[in-house]
């Protein structure tokens, strides 16, 4: 299976951009905020939460890097304007990290400050391995400054994030995507899952708020039964889910009782976005295409 996902990697940059986008469509809400906020009103029906992320981390000037800052204060206006039930969150490349770190926390401490002023909240997501010591760096400083409406993502295959966990009180725990040298993450399944469960077992006994962000129903069940024997109220965690990813087992925990945030990415950048996210994990690329298949067959 391993040698088919990497047959259909190579193959993307000669897929016709419409084919892309038909297969992405189910994982992206649109290009325009208005798409994102319309995805945003059905989950809100459905009992979900979100989280609005605007694509576009290839920024190769300080202008570029403001106006993605932009698009998050009119995220952040409409969200509020219409009562929807939605955090943002952002990758710090798209906000200058790798032009000027200043620029970076500018753009950052801005949009916090417009989060927190409407009562709303930040996530910052976490990227490749080269990122992650400005990343906490930047998350350290600010939640220092007295940003509290302020989390950051933590990725349970590198094996430093364990050590990582100390002093964070709000975090996204995913597996990770991105490809890392063996010396610094899990390659092997099974010693992911278990470094997730390490992570979230220390996370929930230092009282952090976390969102449990995974599709693995192994891990769903070790993080119910990891909650559960630690006792802690249903408002000191969540579960997410990537936006059209399982939704029917995301309807069961809605229906179960426990709250579930639904990442929900826009923009104009989703063809860039949708082919790097393949590229970068062959096995995604695999399950996409199995995906499309399915439903096709199933049609």
């Amino acid at each position: 299976m391993a040698l088919l996902d990497r047959a259909i990697v190579r193959l993307l940059p000669a897929v016709p951009k419409p084919v892309v986008q038909r297969l992405s469509s189910r994982y992206i809400a649109g290009p325009t905020l208005d798409d994102a906020t319309r995805v945003v009103r059905k989950l809100n029906a459905k009992g979900k939460l979100a989280t609005i992320d605007v694509l576009g981390e290839d920024v190769t000037n300080p202008d570029e890097a403001r106006a993605i800052a932009g698009q998050y204060h009119d995220v952040l206006a409409r969200v509020d304007e219409q009562g929807l039930d939605a955090n943002v969150s952002l990758k710090l490349t798209g906000l200058g990290l790798e032009l000027d770190y200043d620029l970076c926390r500018e753009n950052l401490e801005a949009v916090v400050g417009d989060a927190a002023a409407r009562g709303n909240f930040v996530r910052i997501d976490m990227e490749d391995a080269s990122t992650t010591d400005r990343t906490l760096q930047l998350y350290r400083q600010l939640h220092a400054a007295g940003h509290d409406n302020l989390g950051v993502v933590l990725q349970a295959y590198l094996r430093r994030t364990l050590t990582d966990l100390p002093g964070l009180d709000n975090v996204r725990l995913c597996k990770g995507i991105y490809i890392e040298p063996p010396e610094i993450a899990f390659r092997e399944f099974d010693a992911v899952r278990a470094n997730f469960v390490r992570c979230l077992e220390a996370l929930v006994e230092q009282r952090a708020y976390v969102g449990i962000a995974t599709h693995d129903e192994h891990l769903i069940g070790e993080g119910l039964r990891i909650v559960r024997e630690a006792g802690i109220d249903r408002d000191r965690y969540e579960f997410q889910m990537l936006l059209g990813v399982r939704p029917d087992r995301a309807d069961e925990l809605v229906a179960d009782g426990h709250r579930l945030r639904v990442y929900v990415p826009y923009g104009s950048h989703w063809y860039e976005y949708s082919v790097r996210r393949l590229q970068e994990n062959p096995k995604m690329a695999g399950q996409v295409a199995s995906d499309i298949v399915g439903r096709v067959l199933g049609r």
